[in-house]
């Protein structure tokens, strides 16, 4: 087994471990909602509950690494918990305070549209966001930090398509990695748009049958290894276009705490299964521009809901706080003047050191969902 592919399942096995402790009832008294996942089968303990915080605990009974979804309307995502290692189990808490039908998805092999059943949520709850003025403003606050990132990733997209399609390879390349930032600081946000993500942001491993080599990536693989090619110019166009398309959703989307909760353990994922293993860049080898953005979006949510931690689980605070240093001073050295280091440029010990220090984050990462719906 390669070292990225070790470091993959590693990673997985550990990850998950501290989300499997502590409870959070459903609106209604009740127990999580179990989740038996398999390579062929999505088996959900109840198809309704009542508005409010829901909890899912999914168990993986397959033997390949597997995601869970609770979808609305449109294919928007209301939550998700991805990387569940065979034998694993995870937990997401969701607010859903609307009555409606939704879907509940399992995603064996995290591809495809997954195993899809209904899902339906009756009553109405109020939005923790209308009953606390803390949460409310902590979803305000973030809501500020995602309109920044995406204006100014909206800003260097355009600066960067146009490079691509003026031919002018090196200033495209030296846009490329520092353009990308921007999006990787707030994909959870992303994520909530099924069809945009994959367009923005899909790897060329991670096609599925019938569907466009499109995005950051494809350009990528044209800059650094094919060349330009004759279609460059569209595709950058493309991207230019969903990337406006995202800033406009984005400004109407309405985030609740467990969003801001759920994307901050989300984004160490995203560290965990791309960056730490370089298939994310692998083509420009650049994962650790990524892996700082990612780092800095997790900061950003948690640094919103910072209040209602500190007053609810002071410790938890400052473990994390700590654990994020321990990332950041790893990152500081393999800096290289206002970047870093190529992923290739890094030794198996350094991967090894950063794939640690992840895990330690992730692990006091994974309660502040609970601690918040408390």
């Amino acid at each position: 087994m390669t070292l990225r592919k070790t470091l993959i399942v590693g990673i997985a096995a550990l990850l998950p471990l501290a989300a499997c402790s502590g409870g959070n009832q459903q609106s209604g008294g009740g127990g999580p909602i179990t989740v038996s996942a398999s390579d062929t089968a999505c088996e959900v303990s109840s198809t309704t509950a009542n508005a409010g915080n829901l909890t899912f605990e999914v168990n993986n009974k397959g033997t390949k690494v597997t995601e869970f979804y609770l979808y609305a309307e449109g294919d928007r995502i209301m939550g998700e918990v991805e990387n569940i290692a065979p034998g694993l189990t995870r937990k997401l808490t969701v607010e859903v305070a609307e009555a409606g039908t939704y879907q509940t998805a399992c995603k064996p092999g995290m591809a495809g549209d997954g195993i899809r059943g209904p899902f339906t949520v009756t009553g109405g709850a109020t939005k923790q966001a209308d009953a606390n003025a803390e949460l409310a403003a902590a979803t305000k606050s973030y809501a500020s930090y995602v309109a920044s990132q995406t204006a100014a990733l909206q800003t260097e997209t355009q600066k960067f398509a146009d490079a691509v399609k003026s031919g002018n390879v090196a200033d495209a390349k030296a846009r490329y990695a520092t353009t990308r930032v921007y999006y990787e600081r707030i994909e959870p946000v992303a994520e909530k748009f099924g069809d945009l993500d994959p367009a923005i942001d899909v790897r060329e491993a991670d096609l599925e049958e019938g569907q466009q080599f499109t995005g950051f990536h494809r350009l990528e693989k044209d800059l650094w290894v094919s060349g330009l090619q004759p279609d460059s110019g569209q595709i950058a166009d493309k991207l230019v276009a969903d990337v406006n398309d995202l800033v406009n959703r984005a400004k109407t989307l309405e985030l609740n705490p467990l969003d801001l909760a759920n994307g901050a353990k989300e984004l160490l994922d995203e560290v965990a299964t791309g960056k730490i293993t370089g298939e994310e860049e692998t083509f420009s080898h650049t994962d650790l521009w990524d892996f700082q953005a990612n780092v800095d979006g997790s900061k950003g949510a948690v640094q919103a809901l910072r209040p209602i931690l500190q007053a609810k689980d002071p410790q938890l605070v400052s473990t994390v706080d700590s654990q994020f240093a321990n990332v950041q001073k790893l990152l500081d050295a393999v800096r290289n003047g206002d970047g870093f280091r190529y992923y290739t440029e890094l030794s198996q010990d350094q991967v090894k050191e950063f794939a640690s220090a992840v895990d330690a984050l992730s692990e006091p990462l994974s309660k502040v969902a609970e601690v918040v719906s408390q």
